[in-house]
């Protein structure tokens, strides 16, 4: 999810290598089509040596969690990057609650009814976008997300990351552990973004996997980020592999606590590439849990 940008379609840089593991293809070219068949037992795990350290089961309903999770509004106003259509909300039940062991995010086309709020910039839509930021953040670590997301043309859900610290996009970097839009209804997104590696030169990096049933199952989305690499997974299954190779803080900003992100956007440059479909509302993001860990001190030394 592009935080100052437009949004992409992932293409293919020529300077990456490529590896075949276990029958599956790591550091695949961005943009190439991994086949997945999809389902909604997850068989992800963390790496051994790694161990528990923050976590949200979503067991009491309600609002989520203010010690856990915030809301990023501070663009309603103005309006959102990428030409996206919707208000994200603070503490709305309406956009964000916890039902039944669930976080739901709900988009809903709901305009009319947001008059009353100070910062609201005439949007048609409402949403909701909660991140971890003042309230944890992490530099390494695995991170494992289960969730069911809406189907829909011109919703635009994900699971992503971003600097503590705020700095400069794309300078600064960013982790796009899932993206997925609407008109592209069976498939997932994985991308970073940095100065050298981002899509106003061209040089973005990223994988794209086919899933049958990506709207209308639940899927463990996870991120392995150590100091040497990021490598994103489906259900356990790696699909994309980003690896440090010593060349500095342009193609490498990834030696910094990043917070997590959860939203659905409406519309976008991306997500509204083939328009809205006013039917899809409310959509709804549910996600089961969501789960940090990190690799205990005496496994650190020498982690791949």
């Amino acid at each position: 999810m592009i935080s100052r940008a437009m949004k992409f379609s992932v293409t293919t840089p020529t300077s990456i290598l490529f590896c075949m593991f276990a029958g599956l293809a790591l550091n695949t070219y961005p943009g190439t089509l991994a086949a997945h068949s999809g389902h909604s037992h997850s068989t992800a795990s963390p790496p051994q040596g790694y161990s528990l350290v923050w976590s949200d089961e979503f067991d009491v309903d309600g609002l989520p969690d203010p010690s856990k999770w915030n809301y990023d509004t501070y663009r309603n106003l103005d309006g959102w990057w990428n030409s996206e259509e919707q208000y994200y909300s603070h503490s709305r039940a309406e956009n964000a609650r916890i039902e039944n062991g669930q976080l739901i995010i709900e988009a809903r086309k709901d305009g009319n009814t947001l008059t009353e709020f100070s910062d609201y910039g005439g949007q048609d839509y409402s949403s909701a976008r909660l991140f971890t930021k003042d309230r944890a953040s992490w530099q390494y670590g695995y991170f494992e997300v289960r969730a069911k997301l809406p189907c829909g043309r011109g919703l635009w859900p994900a699971i992503w990351s971003l600097p503590e610290e705020p700095g400069q996009w794309p300078d600064s970097g960013e982790i796009d552990i899932m993206e997925y839009v609407g008109h592209d209804p069976k498939r997932f997104h994985a991308t970073v973004h940095t100065a050298d590696n981002n899509h106003i030169m061209k040089t973005e990096v990223g994988e794209k996997i086919k899933v049958k049933s990506a709207c209308k199952a639940f899927h463990t989305h996870s991120l392995l980020w150590t100091a040497d690499a990021i490598e994103v997974a489906l259900d356990g299954k790696p699909y994309f592999r980003y690896e440090n190779e010593g060349e500095g803080e342009g193609s490498w900003p990834f030696d910094r606590p990043y917070h997590l992100l959860l939203n659905i956007a409406v519309g976008g440059t991306w997500g509204g590439k083939k328009g809205i479909n006013k039917r899809a509302f409310p959509a709804q993001m549910k996600v089961d849990y969501v789960r940090v860990y990190q690799a205990n001190e005496a496994d650190k030394i020498g982690l791949k």
